[in-house]
């Protein structure tokens, strides 16, 4: 049975399901689930991250998470952690610009929150020689201190959409009609929750929520608040969520989200004022990733490896720094979130 045979039968039988069960089932079905199934990173795959177009953003983010580390006190031990790892890239070129950290690698435990055992393996040969503990959510990593990343991680956390009527609202599900699936609308019916949404929308216009990123963002303050740490959230998206954002990749093109359920990469754009709105902890101004690299040493750090490089890889070097900082490749596009402690500082790279 196909992964549209499945969901066809599971409407069938209870009905149209929500955008969220879909991305769910068709991301990470055991079976079929895109992410279940496959490595679908880089040229070869279906999209390429920021830790896969250059080392220099992984160095980066680390010594800002290392930073903020000796800012607290140097805790001793701490959490580094890495929610959906991809192939184990982002977190290899952290611990490498670490390494020269004083006492840091000694003090951390190393954790990746990752679901797919497909990519488990991946990151497994990725991080070879290095003391992992992998994890399905984040609720099992130790109560400890938190140092995290989240790179391209909330997009793919499962949306619902709902369409302005009048007061109300009607949620876009997915059904079947002549053997496909299909968009409509539910019932009209009361959201409590996004009442002060019917301030800044009027009649047809589509709002987009996660329940799931809002919780895993509380649960994220919730520890830093509590035990200290830092986390970099880096994603596009923007400040305040509107409109239809729901998408589909597939061989580094947008693809019809229903036409081929697992087997293309289903993500939105991230609302980050909802989660800023959830943690509990201190949050950032929220930077686009260009400004937040360039604060970094970015640039000091490309003409560093530039002078190791000639011909097409000196090339591949530009067109990367570029790629990552320009504001019209990947600099304005994605954004950069963190959470910190109340009264400390935010992570560097990033200001109140």
């Amino acid at each position: 049975m196909s992964l549209k045979d499945d969901l066809t039968t599971r409407i069938q039988a209870g009905g149209p399901m929500t955008l969220a069960e879909y991305m769910g089932i068709c991301l990470m079905h055991p079976e079929h689930g895109y992410y279940a199934t496959r490595d679908p990173f880089g040229a070869a795959g279906d999209f390429t991250t920021a830790p896969e177009i250059s080392q220099m953003f992984g160095e980066l983010l680390g010594l800002s998470l290392a930073q903020s580390w000796l800012d607290q006190g140097e805790q001793p031990p701490f959490i580094l952690a890495d929610l959906g790892p991809g192939r184990g890239t982002l977190m290899a070129d952290m611990l490498r610009a670490t390494k020269a950290v004083p006492g840091f690698h000694d003090a951390m435990q190393l954790c990746l929150v990752e679901a797919s055992p497909h990519l488990r393996d991946v990151q497994r040969s990725t991080l070879t020689g290095q003391d992992v503990t992998w994890h399905d959510t984040i609720e099992s990593l130790p109560d400890l201190p938190l140092f995290l990343v989240a790179n391209e991680f909330f997009d793919a956390l499962p949306i619902r959409q709902v369409v302005r009527e009048g007061a109300q609202w009607r949620e876009r599900l997915i059904g079947v009609k002549d053997d496909k699936l299909t968009l409509g609308l539910s019932e009209p019916m009361s959201l409590p929750m996004l009442g002060a949404r019917l301030e800044d929308t009027k009649d047809g216009d589509i709002v987009e929520f996660s329940p799931v990123a809002t919780m895993m963002a509380e649960a994220i303050g919730a520890r830093i608040k509590t035990r200290g740490g830092a986390a970099l959230i880096v994603d596009y998206g923007d400040w305040h969520a509107q409109g239809d954002t729901f998408q589909a990749v597939q061989g580094h093109k947008g693809t019809d989200p229903l036409a081929d359920p697992g087997q293309a990469d289903l993500t939105a754009h991230v609302d980050f004022e909802a989660l800023a709105m959830a943690t509990p902890s201190a949050y950032s101004r929220l930077t686009p990733q260009g400004v937040f690299l360039e604060r970094l040493g970015v640039t000091a750090r490309a003409q560093a490896l530039a002078g190791n490089l000639k011909d097409d890889a000196l090339e591949q070097h530009v067109a990367a720094h570029h790629r990552l900082t320009h504001p019209d490749e990947m600099g304005t596009l994605f954004k950069v979130l963190g959470f910190y402690p109340e009264g400390g500082h935010p992570p560097p790279g990033l200001e109140v």
